[in-house]
């Protein structure tokens, strides 16, 4: 599954909130009989050859189970489009939407270009806290109104370079954060002026190196009762902005790392720099693994759950969670025959198994996450239990979608540079910062 970045997340919410908001109060009924004969239109944003068979593969085993419910399928549509189609409706309009996107779900809740789907759960019968884990529960609802439902989770782990550890005697994975940033030194190779090998990269530009997914290993409140922007006052922040700045230093200081990062590959390609052997471990999630085999990277890979603050040991085991959405648009005026669809996506125990083993997800459901079907070695199993722990944690939605979160980075970037040193004031303004955005999207 490929990623987006938080720039165009943000950007993307905060496009959606601005254009979406009217003409879609008032949603259709879902009037229409699912028993008839009927075509909907499923929109989805994967693209790599083998995620779209996936998805195809899916839909069929859906329409063999509905033989009178057909399904148009359009992949590789973004946020964007979404935004446009939703506002428009239409015939030409989708009646379910899948999004990689979860930090837009407040804005497509609180918008309403999603349709409630809180009476199609009550009349199918679907147990919430019997059916997913209790993170994606939260990422697929804003303020009490459930307008997605979880399609498949992504979990956050350390990837760590077998073979380099073992040329540094380091028996096993880093449990906590001291322990991580002793190793991270100890596998850092200097080479002039550079590196022939660095530790871990922990600028926020690595990649997957977000403040929000360090943030996590601290269990961090976002926002107060009254939806304030919380930075300042949880300490979580303060000490997650200080450990990282802190292993920025001691691995060289920001600009040699800065230069050291410039020679990375993209992403998503062959070159990322934990295949290259660039970087000793790093932070990201469970689709790395069929990235990696894809890559031909030669080394042992191995996988662990990231390393915990050294005060919250007995936590070990957590991680970030994050995945794909899923809903129906509230212009559809085939809503009863789009529930199917989601429904049989979100909660049958083998459509959601099948589309995790193929595309290499971790599964959505709890039942899922339990099947014996499901296809999981000894670092995918990682994973699961990082998904299915008691502490693991996402980021909760805001009216204008990711965009707190892209304050909060850019705070980061100025602080990690040296450019910001107060960081007390610097969180209390990112705090105002957030609050005056979230009010003007109101």
């Amino acid at each position: 599954m490929r990623r987006v970045h938080k720039a165009v997340i943000a950007a993307a919410a905060i496009a959606l909130l601005g254009t979406a908001c009217t003409g879609t109060s008032s949603a259709p009924k879902a009037s229409d009989d699912a028993t008839k004969d009927t075509t909907i239109t499923f929109w989805h944003g994967w693209s790599a050859p083998s995620e779209v068979a996936a998805i195809a593969a899916n839909v069929k085993a859906f329409e063999t189970a509905h033989p009178n419910i057909h399904v148009k399928v359009v992949g590789n549509i973004n946020d964007d489009k979404i935004k446009q189609a939703l506002r428009a409706g239409g015939p030409n309009s989708p009646d379910v939407v899948s999004s990689f996107t979860t930090d837009n779900v407040g804005t497509f809740c609180a918008s309403n270009v999603f349709a409630d789907l809180k009476p199609f759960l009550d009349k199918s019968g679907v147990d919430l806290d019997k059916t997913f884990p209790k993170p994606l529960q939260d990422y697929t609802q804003f303020e009490g109104k459930r307008c997605t439902l979880p399609l498949l989770n992504d979990a956050y782990g350390l990837y760590y370079n077998k073979d380099a550890f073992k040329a540094a005697g380091i028996a096993g994975p880093p449990k906590t954060l001291s322990e991580f940033d002793a190793d991270a030194k100890k596998l850092t190779k200097a080479k002039g002026d550079s590196f022939s090998q660095l530790g871990f990269m922990p600028n926020f530009h690595g990649f997957e190196s977000t403040t929000t997914h360090f943030a996590a290993q601290w269990n961090p409140t976002y926002f107060t009762a009254d939806g304030k922007s919380n930075l300042a006052a949880d300490p979580a922040f303060g000490k997650m902005l200080t450990w990282q700045s802190n292993l920025v230093k001691e691995l060289g200081g920001f600009a040699k790392l800065e230069k050291y990062r410039a020679t990375f590959g993209d992403e998503f390609g062959a070159k990322n720099p934990f295949h290259t052997g660039q970087v000793a471990m790093s932070i990201d999630g469970e689709w790395r693994l069929g990235m990696a085999k894809e890559a031909g990277v030669k080394f042992d890979i191995g996988v662990a759950p990231f390393p915990v603050p050294d005060d919250q040991a007995d936590t070990y085991g957590k991680g970030y969670l994050s995945g794909t959405i899923i809903g129906i648009a509230n212009t559809s005026e085939k809503q009863n025959a789009a529930w199917e669809l989601v429904k049989y996506m979100t909660t049958d125990t083998d459509a959601v198994v099948n589309f995790a083993n193929a595309i290499h997800n971790v599964p959505s459901t709890l039942d899922a996450l339990k099947s014996p079907k499901l296809v999981a070695d000894d670092n995918f199993k990682v994973f699961l239990e990082i998904a299915q722990h008691a502490k693991s944690s996402t980021t909760p939605a805001s009216p204008n979608g990711g965009a707190y979160q892209l304050t909060l980075q850019d705070f980061g970037y100025a602080f990690e540079a040296g450019k910001q040193t107060d960081l007390a004031a610097g969180l209390a303004k990112t705090d105002a910062q957030i609050d005056k955005d979230i009010a003007q999207a109101k």
